[in-house]
């Protein structure tokens, strides 16, 4: 199955109450966001390969999900109006603040 199906579908099997967790704040979705790249580490995936998970999360909570709160509307904006190569570099810097959050 193409990765970017797996994780589509991944993502629309997270529970409401899952989302909402994730959703409510924006250190619960750094978090959340942290233990993917903590996951995906683990298993040998470089900067890159990391990038690409979160423009598929964005990606999905951008066609999926209305922001709740300023953060992530401001997340949202950005990416709406990001052009592809933006968009890289936008998954780039939230995948290096996960880390940073996570490190604190």
């Amino acid at each position: 199955m193409d990765p970017k199906q797996q994780a589509e579908e991944k993502l629309e099997n997270v529970s409401e109450d899952q989302k909402k967790d994730i959703l409510e704040s924006f250190q619960g979705f750094m978090d959340y966001l942290n233990k993917q790249v903590n996951r995906g580490e683990k298993i040998g995936l470089g900067e890159e390969q990391l990038a690409k998970g979160a423009e598929r999360v964005a990606e999905h909570l951008k066609k999926h999900e209305e922001p709740r709160n300023p953060e992530e509307k401001l997340l949202q904006e950005l990416w709406k109006s990001a052009e592809e190569e933006e968009k890289r570099h936008i998954a780039r810097a939230l995948v290096r603040l996960s880390k940073k959050e996570g490190d604190s």
